[in-house]
């Protein structure tokens, strides 16, 4: 089955070539969205061998994210990995999602970095907590790291999978597209590489609220 990675990228350009580069040993093509960046992420993308789609501005990661992935569907994509620009992620953990796709018992597979020793300040564990309580409530659906960007999505997925929200959020509208499909979902343990640049662009509490609010307010509007 043909395997593409699609990676939403802003302002990456120190780290999204690397992400790039390990991602191809386990993938047939790398799509990276440059979401609008000011700097040189497209140039380093393409330099390490990535198929690269511009917005020009910055419409966030749910709308990179899906501009990934129909122009992965574009190219006869029939799974389709997701991860990260900014080095958070371990490309080695790629075969492992990948095993419950390939052996049928899953339509899509969520990466999760509390299922390892992983040093996650608490913080963190705070707010991806909140988000996994906010996303039951709005979907019906547990998933012990919802807000993970880690995923892969088979066939089924692939097929089905249209998002419309364009902030954080979209991570919980995936997961509730997995309750409106009846999709078949895996959680496979992954690892986590936090930096110092990591946790400085991860959301503040009150943009966590906004963000909570709209995946509330979507939820009874859909």
């Amino acid at each position: 089955m043909k395997i593409i990675a699609v990676i939403p990228a802003y302002n990456e350009g120190k780290r999204v070539g690397n992400v790039v580069m390990d991602a191809k040993k386990y993938v047939d093509t790398v799509i990276v969205v440059d979401d609008g960046s000011t700097d040189d992420t497209k140039k380093y993308a393409e330099k390490a061998g990535a198929i690269v789609l511009s917005h020009i501005e910055n419409c966030g990661a749910g709308a990179a994210t899906m501009t990934g992935i129909d122009a992965a569907r574009e190219l006869g994509a029939q799974i389709i990995v997701t991860l990260d620009a900014d080095e958070q992620h371990s490309s080695d953990d790629i075969p492992a999602l990948l095993e419950p796709i390939k052996a049928n018992k899953a339509d899509i597979v969520f990466a999760n970095r509390f299922g390892q020793r992983n040093s996650i300040p608490f913080i963190r564990r705070l707010f991806n907590g909140l988000g996994n309580f906010i996303t039951f409530a709005a979907t019906g659906k547990w998933i012990k790291d919802s807000q993970c960007g880690f995923k892969v999505f088979g066939p089924k997925a692939v097929k089905q999978v249209d998002l419309r929200m364009s902030g954080y959020e979209f991570c919980t509208e995936i997961v509730r597209e997995c309750a409106q499909h009846h999709w078949r979902t895996a959680e496979i343990p992954a690892k986590v590489l936090y930096s110092e640049y990591t946790l400085a662009k991860g959301q503040s509490f009150a943009n966590g609220i906004r963000t909570a609010l709209k995946i509330l307010l979507r939820s009874f509007l859909r």
